[in-house]
């Protein structure tokens, strides 16, 4: 499993537990698009996309739209250092009112 799985993977699982106490029901989806399905008594609220450095693309950006454009509220988790690069992608799609976007890093400190 290469690092960027690795990372997506420990984020989504994160994220679930994180949300868990906002939504009753959350799907993680194995496939993807979308990482996970924010529910509450049956009605999805919102769909959740994890990004890592390599997925952040134009094609996906695209993808993003079919999200919006299905009637689903779409949030966006992407690296920090990345943030910009999305909302540019956001812009230029013309989506970026209608998108959330947080940010993860991993902070290593050593003595």
């Amino acid at each position: 499993m290469d690092n960027e799985k690795l990372l997506h993977d420990l984020i989504v699982d994160y994220l679930k537990q994180k949300l868990s106490r906002e939504y009753k029901e959350i799907k993680i989806n194995p496939a993807g698009n979308p990482d996970l399905t924010l529910s509450n008594h049956g009605l999805i609220l919102a769909v959740l996309e994890v990004e890592t450095e390599s997925s952040i693309t134009p094609e996906k950006a695209e993808k993003w739209k079919e999200v919006l454009q299905a009637g689903s509220k779409l949030i966006l988790m992407v690296p920090k250092n990345a943030k910009v690069k999305v909302m540019e992608l956001l812009w230029q799609n013309g989506i970026a009112d209608r998108v959330g976007v947080g940010s993860y890093e991993i902070a290593v400190n050593m003595p």
